[in-house]
Order: C-alpha cells, then structure tokens, then sequence
C-alpha cells in the first residue's frame, strides 16, 4: 500500500477518516430529521392533508422554498368540512388517514374505509 500512495498510512490516518464518517452520517441524519419535521408536525395536529405536507417536506432538499410552505402548511388550522360527508364522518375518514400513515391500521385492513373481513 505505501507503493501506492507513496507515504505510510498510521493510526491518526485511520482515527481521522472515521470522524469524517461520522461527521458525515451525523449529518446525513440531520438532514432527514429537518427535512421530515413538517410532516410529523401535520401528524401530530391531526392535519388532513398531512400526507401531502409530508412528501412536500422531504421533496424541500431540491429547493428550499418548498420546505418552507410545507412548514407553514403543517400549521395552517385544520377545521375541515366536507359538504359530501357530515363532521363526524369527515373527523373519522381524517383519523384512519393519519392512522394509515403512522402504520396503525388493524390487521385485516389494507385501505381507510374498508370493513374488517
């Protein structure tokens, strides 16, 4: 190997390439923690969009713009009513939604809406 690189590698060599790894995983995993934020926002306000907030969050690293409107959106008050369903229905197609998006769907279940066979 010193053939090739034409010095020895040492210990602090090895030390040093390993915090770069780590510097840069640490951010890799920043980065996808930001950029998910609006999204898990949108969950936990029980947005009725929130899905949509969610793709708009992480597709905000192509540009910055978009990440910021789905922050904003992920706060936008969400008294929703629906002329095709009454509240109660509406407030419940919303929470099997969101319950789809966190993975809480019973088994037996593939879709919101479908009755358990």
């Amino acid at each position: 190997m010193e053939t090739m690189l034409g010095f020895t590698l040492e210990p602090w060599d090895y030390l040093a390439l390993g915090a770069m790894m780590l510097l840069v995983t640490a951010g890799l995993f920043l980065g996808i923690l930001v950029l998910g934020l609006p999204g898990r926002i949108a969950l936990a306000r029980k947005h009725p969009d929130a899905e949509a907030v969610k793709m708009m969050g992480y597709l905000g690293f192509l540009a910055i713009i978009p990440w910021f409107h789905a922050f904003i959106w992920a706060f936008k008050p969400t008294d929703v009513i629906d002329i095709r369903r009454f509240p109660r229905e509406e407030q419940k197609a919303i929470q099997e939604n969101l319950d789809r998006l966190k993975g809480d769907i019973p088994p037996g279940r593939t879709h919101p809406g479908e009755a358990a066979e």
